[in-house]
């Protein structure tokens, strides 16, 4: 991983003026819900999409419609949805998580899943067909041969884990709507992010504390796509 985003990362956190306390627990929350997030949608999605690209089946067509539709899902809509089913008059009502980290989790991980899965099933479908048929004629099983696709495949939904990731991390109004935004009295972000963090900053005039917040949040991105390339797909191309 490059020290450059590192350093700069390191220099913008010296120069804010609140407790170093509190911003760590913003950024603690924001990866910690976002990762969660998109962890769970790959481990959804990327099966998914190789299901669908392996079989044929009426409405096939429309159900790839709808997953590259859902890409473009508003944020606030999915956030009252998200409320209302966890909310005591929805069904998730008993497990108490309004205003919870948790709900925050199932909000991005509905963000984040569409992006996934389009993006992994574009890249899954453009494997060559001879790679599968090579594995077949091997004598693989159906399981070898989804290893096999996942691994020529594996930059494109490198890509579209970091599309997600992206879409997770950034999100405002979804997040403000179900985690209330909450700090505690002893300063701890409860449900607080960085980029809830940044609306209130905003709204309050204090602009420069909001754009170092903004440094730190690209920081951060930059440091995740990083990892995610040289891990997932930064030797695919020969």
């Amino acid at each position: 991983m490059s020290p450059g985003p590192v350093a700069a990362l390191g220099a913008l956190l010296l120069q804010f003026p609140f407790d170093p306390v509190y911003l760590r627990s913003i950024v603690r929350v924001s990866l910690y819900v976002s990762c969660v997030a998109v962890a769970l949608s790959t481990a959804v999605s990327v099966p998914f999409a190789l299901l669908v690209a392996f079989t044929d089946f009426p409405g096939k067509r429309l159900l790839t419609s709808v997953v590259n539709t859902g890409m473009g899902f508003p944020s606030v809509v999915v956030g009252l949805v998200v409320l209302f089913a966890v909310s005591n008059q929805g069904p998730l009502g008993p497990l108490d998580l309004v205003f919870t980290t948790e709900a925050m989790i199932v909000s991005q991980f509905v963000l984040a899943a569409p992006p996934i899965t389009a993006i992994s099933l574009a890249a899954v479908s453009a494997v060559d067909d001879g790679v599968r048929d090579a594995a077949r004629a091997l004598g693989g099983t159906r399981l070898d041969v989804a290893l096999v696709t996942v691994t020529e495949a594996r930059y494109g939904i490198a890509t579209a884990v970091l599309a997600g990731f992206g879409r997770a991390i950034s999100e405002v109004g979804s997040v403000l709507i179900v985690g209330g935004n909450i700090v505690g009295s002893d300063g701890v972000s409860r449900t607080r992010t960085l980029t809830t963090a940044i609306q209130l900053e905003a709204r309050q005039g204090r602009y420069e504390t909001a754009l170092l917040l903004g440094a730190v949040l690209v920081c951060l991105v930059l440091l995740v796509n990083a990892a995610v390339v040289r891990f997932g797909g930064g030797r695919v191309r020969r």
